[in-house]
């Protein structure tokens, strides 16, 4: 999928090595971080060519550790054995690498799983019987949030101007959603119900929502933020607007490692705070192509309240 970065930030910029499929002996000077290869703008690689908000974070974690950092780029998958929870502790208890980037903090996707193996992702420089075997895994413990992820409604050039400030002034709009995600979940289900006749569902992968509400067939989503930052970094004309409405569910990202993982999490939680102390994460987002929303409170999110789905 072709991006226009303008400044994205590549492999070679930040001296990082892409790991193979056998990891050697790695001393202390290096950091070895997990990313997801196409999740623009969080984290992508195309050929020699890489960049993403993650990875300039990871580089300026890196540095304030003192160490190299090494990235193992990995993908997901859709399969009855692809959470990205089992997939993150896959990667981390076979050694892949020491921290998985970009993930939500919510107590129910930390801990020890109920299962006790799970098969990896693919990754680079896997073989095939990397993808067959199980991995016995462990207790995922998160590192402090670096920013956090909402969800957003968007506007078609028709209604650009409409003011957004919850839900219900979505009444009386043609609405588009990916079907199955929680965005649809939380459309279906506001005011019960209410929006039921307006909403037009596409199939997740096909990228129709967008292109739909720039031809005027569709007035308004909700949506992944990042989802519509990626999608204006690479339509620079477009006539799509994000509203500045934030639903009240999202997650705040962090880093996840195992719990064996003690002393590090606590360095990577004052890299952390350096980096927001100096309002560093800002600028790295805007050079990702990315708009940039700090964490929030709570920095774990232990449940999700049901009325969220239902109401404002």
């Amino acid at each position: 999928m072709t991006r226009c970065l303008m400044a994205a930030l590549r492999c070679a910029a930040f001296g990082v090595a892409v790991m193979g499929s056998v990891l050697p002996a790695v001393a202390e000077e290096t950091l070895r971080v997990c990313l997801n290869e196409d999740i623009p703008p969080y984290s992508f690689r195309e050929g020699n060519k890489a960049g993403g908000f993650d990875l300039a974070v990871a580089e300026a974690v890196a540095k304030r550790l003192g160490r190299r950092l090494a990235i193992q780029w990995f993908e997901t998958g859709i399969d009855s054995d692809s959470s990205f929870t089992i997939q993150a502790n896959a990667l981390l208890s076979d050694g892949r690498c020491q921290l998985v980037a970009g993930y939500p903090l919510y107590r129910d996707g930390l801990g020890k799983p109920g299962a006790e193996t799970g098969r990896l992702p693919g990754f680079a420089g896997a073989k095939p019987e990397d993808r067959r075997r199980r991995v016995a895994l462990g207790e995922l413990v998160p590192t402090k949030p670096y920013f956090y992820a909402p969800l957003t409604v968007v506007l078609s050039g028709a209604v650009a101007d409409k003011q957004i400030s919850s839900l219900g002034d979505l009444t009386g709009l043609r609405l588009g959603v990916n079907q199955t995600s929680l965005s649809d979940a939380i459309l279906m289900r506001y005011g019960a119900g209410k929006f039921v006749d307006q909403i037009t569902h596409f199939i997740p992968g096909r990228s129709e929502l967008f292109p739909r509400m720039e031809s005027g067939e569709i007035d308004a989503t909700l949506v992944e933020l990042r989802r519509f930052d990626d999608y204006r970094d690479r339509t620079p004309d477009t006539k799509l607007k994000a509203s500045g409405y934030f639903h009240k569910i999202g997650f705040n990202m962090g880093y996840v490692t195992l719990g064996t993982e003690q002393p590090l999490i606590e360095a990577v939680n004052a890299a952390i705070a350096d980096l927001i102390a100096k309002g560093e994460l800002e600028a790295m987002a805007k050079s990702s192509g990315m708009t940039y929303v700090a964490p929030v409170q709570p920095d774990v999110l232990e449940t999700i309240p049901i009325v969220d789905f239902f109401k404002d």
